[in-house]
């Protein structure tokens, strides 16, 4: 599975600048995401979808949250060692990007 592990990475919107923690795990075979941004309750999030890519070592998913009903979220990410690069589009907000994605754990 690509991406598992706990990735650390740096936010900058217009709303938000921080850092976040992306742990992406094994759930049973299929894959499992928390996203925790400290000074943030990230509401919880419901995965619709995961393709990844293991000859590319990228990762596409689309998800939910309960603040944005019926609107998709979807989250690129390309991994490589122990790093990442990757962006968010978020309804309203736009394309966020991950910056200076690392492995952390």
């Amino acid at each position: 599975m690509v991406g598992l592990g706990t990735w650390g990475c740096r936010v900058d919107t217009l709303f938000f600048k921080g850092d976040a923690t992306i742990r992406i795990f094994d759930n049973n075979g299929d894959y499992g995401v928390e996203l925790q941004i400290p000074e943030l309750d990230v509401p919880e999030v419901e995965i619709l979808s995961i393709d990844a890519n293991e000859e590319t070592q990228e990762v596409d998913a689309t998800a939910r949250i309960s603040l944005l009903p019926g609107k998709d979220i979807t989250f690129h990410a390309e991994f490589e060692d122990d790093g990442f690069s990757g962006f968010l589009k978020i309804p309203f907000l736009g394309k966020v990007r991950l910056k200076n994605g690392k492995k952390i754990a």
